[in-house]
């Protein structure tokens, strides 16, 4: 027993670690606000990535904060005039304001360094976020609640890192509304000056793109329809050409953004990248799709196949044609997708393929689509890209005399109806009509039936309807467009010198 008491005795506990303090660097923080008031000019250097958040100094926030004020109003910011909007007698490691504002701008270096302070003080204000971001992904880990899935907290954590790696571009918080309004204005003028006088992606189909302005970003674009109506056919025209018309244009801090088109991410739970692939060909070359699926294609025809294949094979178009997806999955890739190459829109083909992520949701489908709909809502946001989300329609329109879709037609509709800014009905009278067809001949005559089917036919085939049934920034409608069921390809029904030019790879 004495031999333990001893034994106690040397032995100490632990003591606690020391905090650790966050990455940091205060002579650089002091050094851009010094280069700023000696020349005003040096903000205009950091004012594109740098934000007052990012200043690790409480105190250097806030003068950062009314540098920035003052100089985008037009006027000086220096020691005598932030003093007066600053508490006088704050106290700064036993320094006065008016002291420590004055070493500031004597201890100030040339403003060329600015650049480089500045991209120090954010560098190290993102690694201060991962260790946040780390440490609540181990507390969440350690304490998550009992109804939470290991795949709810990955889909947090790479969200979180997400809006770290486009800080700036998603999670701002509140801003003044003269933010907005100066947005919205940079938005009026790019319309303004793109064809087409479009503020959103051109689909290339010219009455479509009237009737909505084009895919607007952070939109949920619902494209609906009954099986056969040509949903697919239509969101793979729309991805195409958006990314075949790509052209890419740099900015002043060296982002590439979309000129003209976009970079596309097509995820296609029903059919595999290789059809898709072939029905584009089918439309490029206008060689039927189902020969090229049988192989039944003269020479000259395979020919134009591969020319096609290599004037294609640079379009910025990604398919993704995985099934099973859930949404989670679904999100993690676009925001991968659009770290790694960029995105302007997203396909998904279609909403009743993916599924929920919550065990609540898997036991309702009613609740499992809301889940769907509302993140695919707050993905379009998050990314500030349009998402193109096809939905099946329920059969209750077969019941119908007037089979053209409603609202109330969409499969668990009211998610999919609330959580949308536009809702698309394709939908084409000839297939219906087509199915109707009597008896054509009767005693070696046509029949009388029949030739009042032809007529009818007739005047419905080739002709899509895009119903427009729901658009928050725009007017409902009825577009007409022109369908050739054999190329899977919709057109507008224009005149012909405002039809785009077609590629012409005949002999």
């Amino acid at each position: 027993m004495a031999a333990f008491d001893s034994t106690a005795r040397k032995l100490s506990l632990p003591h606690p670690p020391e905090p650790r303090i966050g990455p940091h660097n205060i002579e650089a923080e002091q050094a851009l606000l010094g280069a700023i008031f000696i020349n005003n000019d040096a903000y205009y250097r950091v004012s594109d990535f740098l934000e007052p958040n990012h200043f690790f100094e409480t105190i250097h926030r806030r003068i950062f904060e009314l540098s920035s004020s003052l100089i985008r109003n037009g006027k000086v910011a220096s020691p005598v005039t932030l003093k007066t909007h600053l508490p006088g007698d704050l106290d700064i490691a036993g320094v006065s304001l008016n002291q420590y504002l004055a070493l500031l701008a004597a201890n100030a270096t040339t403003i060329i360094n600015a650049a480089d302070y500045g991209q120090t003080i954010y560098d190290l204000s993102i690694r201060r976020n991962l260790i946040t971001i780390g440490e609540d992904m181990v507390n969440l880990a350690h304490d998550a609640p009992v109804d939470m899935a290991a795949d709810d907290q990955i889909e947090i954590a790479e969200r979180r890192l997400y809006e770290v790696a486009e800080t700036g571009h998603y999670g701002r918080g509140f801003e003044t509304f003269s933010k907005a309004l100066t947005r919205s204005l940079e938005m009026a003028a790019a319309a303004h000056q793109r064809d087409g006088k479009l503020s959103g992606l051109a689909t290339g189909l010219l009455t479509l793109d009237r009737q909505m302005g084009g895919l607007q970003p952070s939109d949920l674009i619902i494209l609906a329809g009954r099986p056969g109506m040509g949903k697919t056919a239509l969101a793979t025209n729309i991805a195409y050409d958006i990314a075949s018309n790509y052209v890419s244009e740099t900015k002043i801090d060296g982002q590439k953004m979309a000129a003209k088109g976009g970079i596309v991410a097509f995820f296609s739970l029903e059919m595999s990248a290789e059809q898709l692939a072939t029905r584009i060909i089918s439309t490029e070359t206008e060689i039927p799709s189902n020969a090229i699926r049988r192989g039944d294609i003269k020479p000259f025809q395979y020919d134009a196949m591969v020319d096609a294949t290599r004037e294609l094979q640079d379009t910025p178009l990604y398919i993704d044609d995985s099934g099973g997806l859930s949404i989670a999955q679904l999100a993690s890739r676009a925001r991968r997708m659009k770290r790694q190459h960029g995105l302007d829109l997203l396909v998904i083909d279609y909403i009743q393929l993916l599924q929920g992520t919550t065990r609540r949701s898997s036991e309702n489908r009613v609740q499992e689509v809301t889940e769907i709909t509302t993140k695919l809502k707050s993905l379009a946001k998050e990314l500030d890209v349009p998402i193109l989300a096809l939905s099946q329609l329920s059969r209750q329109v077969e019941n119908r005399e007037d089979k053209r879709p409603q609202l109330a037609d969409l499969r668990e509709s009211g998610s999919i109806e609330q959580d949308a800014d536009v809702v698309l009905f394709v939908f084409r009278d000839a297939y219906y009509v087509k199915n109707r067809e009597p008896a054509k001949f009767k005693d070696n005559q046509q029949t009388p039936e029949h030739k009042i089917w032809e007529e009818e036919y007739n005047k419905v085939k080739g002709v899509a309807e895009v119903i427009v049934a729901k658009q928050r920034h725009g007017p409902t409608g009825t577009v007409q467009l022109q369908f050739e069921g054999e190329f899977t390809r919709f057109t507008s029904l224009a005149s012909p010198d405002e039809l785009p030019e077609r590629r012409d790879f005949t002999p």
